[in-house]
């Protein structure tokens, strides 16, 4: 990606606790691998997805016609998640069928969420586990980084990014 808010790809994984499973649903800007947005709930219908589809919509404004990638969940294929595709005005991609491969870059942050994080913990409560879900994405996004950005972190590299277009001279 040439830069941000040109494609978006999306997920949902899930996050044991002794209340049972807690749900994460998030949306990755591919320029800068940065969590646009997430939500978490104890269930994973398609309300979920579009949770953090808008709160990725509302941080980031993306100019119309963005792309956005998810698999073939029954949640980014309902005629509400869609429907608010279709009114922030997103294009919408979807994995071929059985081609995990596709959305990798989501599951590589669900990987990363899972192994530096979460598996040294044990969760009472859902909200326990969400707490630590937003601790790591915003550890994540400002601190943690990422070889595929130079080692950067997703916010530094998106602010360099823009910093180098303002510095341009336009011809």
């Amino acid at each position: 990606m040439a830069a941000p808010n040109q494609v978006w790809t999306t997920d949902i994984t899930c996050v044991w606790t002794l209340e049972g499973w807690l749900y994460v649903a998030v949306v990755v800007d591919l320029f800068s691998r940065q969590v646009a947005g997430w939500a978490a709930d104890s269930h994973m219908r398609a309300s979920l997805c579009v949770q953090a589809l808008q709160m990725a919509f509302w941080r980031r404004k993306p100019p119309p016609g963005l792309l956005h990638h998810s698999d073939r969940g029954s949640q980014y294929a309902s005629a509400e998640y869609r429907q608010h595709l279709g009114l922030m005005k997103m294009r919408q991609s979807m994995s071929r069928k059985g081609n995990c491969w596709d959305n990798s870059p989501t599951e590589r942050v669900f990987r990363s969420l899972k192994y530096e994080q979460l598996n040294y913990e044990r969760f009472k409560t859902r909200e326990a586990a969400r707490l630590s879900v937003i601790d790591y994405f915003a550890f994540y996004n400002g601190r943690r980084s990422h070889s595929k950005l130079g080692y950067q972190t997703p916010l530094a590299y998106e602010q360099a990014s823009q910093q180098s277009s303002l510095n341009r001279c336009p011809v």
